[in-house]
């Protein structure tokens, strides 16, 4: 039996067992929490294959060089128009037909926006059962998973149902769209069994669930924290497999140029959308503001210390990793060895002067920043 089979096999019986369930028991809820723990194990096959299944690698013509300070893939199904806005965005040629399937390889550009270069990577056209190895899906979507924001291109004259499609797609390949990672701590330990605590109620699981899915990882020693409202047992098997990406996604409803403006106002109501039209160039600012917005940067001009911020080139930073040490090695690496203090200015200062910092100060958009070496 394949892995895809043994993964229908497993959500067949999910199914029968939750459609069967009159009263939740303990017996039910041991079993559930088995049965998700098991499917996440057979999800991990399809994820990481081993070098002799096949598959296993990016593949010829998906592997790109990376450029810019942040990635934006395109994802969608065939002739959705992700080549046309591409090539609108970013000048470079990917081809566009009306012929699904037209792009069979990765395509890079790049959108300089607000100073900071941009890659824009044009995917191949994913089909449904991608995650299960159908098509080239596999390799689609692990150039995805390695993206800063995801652009989810669905056409607006098919069903929305697309868009769950294709969410299930991704979700199954270990992509958690507009999610950040539960908190949940898993501490594994040599011996006094499995102690659960948790700061919140839990709602969606319970105690047997818990120690279903530690026994089905063959951990029988662990201290758990959840302190995670509505924590479910997947989100406990997210952190226990640990191979979990979370990503900002946006989704970008394409050929708004074909419908009324009635249906434009009710497209606004899907959280994280954007109306578009790539063909007829409409609502593309707002696409670009939004995608800044989802990337969250940070912009650093440099100041000398008797002349104005040079605002035509920023150093651009990703949150998180904005100090003054992340800011002066992105200039140089042997700046921040040699850096006595930095002078900065704007919403980080505490004075409007300026305010000298050392390199753990944590610097905001649009910051100035003079370091004195």
């Amino acid at each position: 039996m394949t892995t895809v089979q043994k993964i229908k096999e497993i959500e067949d019986e999910m199914v029968i067992k939750i459609e069967a369930k009159t009263q939740k028991n303990k017996a039910t809820s041991y079993h559930l929490g088995q049965l998700k723990a098991k499917l996440a194990k057979l999800r991990r096959e399809l994820i990481s294959p081993s070098s002799g299944s096949g598959g296993g690698g990016a593949g010829v013509g998906f592997d790109v060089a990376r450029t810019g300070v942040a990635s934006v893939g395109f994802v969608g199904f065939p002739s959705v128009g992700k080549s046309t806005l591409m090539s609108k965005l970013t000048g470079t040629h990917s081809e566009v037909s009306e012929i699904d399937f037209t792009t069979l390889t990765t395509v890079p550009g790049t959108l300089k926006v607000h100073g900071a270069p941009i890659q824009i990577l044009d995917l191949p056209g994913i089909i449904e059962g991608a995650n299960d190895g159908r098509g080239r899906g596999r390799q689609v979507i692990a150039v995805a998973r390695t993206c800063n924001l995801i652009f989810i291109v669905l056409d607006v004259l098919k069903p929305l149902g697309d868009k769950k499609l294709i969410e299930g797609e991704l979700e199954g390949f270990g992509i958690r769209l507009n999610k950040r990672p539960p908190a949940i701590i898993v501490r594994k330990k040599e011996r006094g069994g499995v102690a659960i605590t948790n700061t919140v109620p839990l709602t969606k699981i319970d105690h047997d669930e818990i120690k279903a899915v530690l026994s089905e990882y063959k951990i029988n020693n662990a201290d758990v924290a959840i302190r995670e409202p509505n924590a479910t047992a997947d989100d406990l098997v997210d952190v226990i497999e640990g191979n979990r990406v979370y990503i900002p996604a946006l989704y970008v409803l394409n050929k708004i140029d074909a419908i009324s403006i009635e249906e434009i106002d009710l497209l606004y109501k899907i959280p994280n959308s954007v109306p578009v039209s790539s063909k007829e160039w409409l609502n593309i600012d707002e696409l670009i503001d939004s995608m800044w917005s989802s990337l969250d940067l940070v912009r650093v001009y440099t100041k000398p210390r008797h002349a104005p911020p040079d605002y035509s080139a920023p150093v651009v930073l990703r949150r998180g990793r904005c100090t003054v040490g992340d800011f002066c090695s992105a200039i140089h690496k042997e700046i921040a060895k040699q850096m006595k203090y930095a002078v900065v200015w704007g919403s980080s200062a505490k004075h409007s002067r300026g305010q000298k910092v050392g390199l753990d100060h944590v610097l905001e958009d649009e910051d100035g920043a003079y370091p004195n070496v």
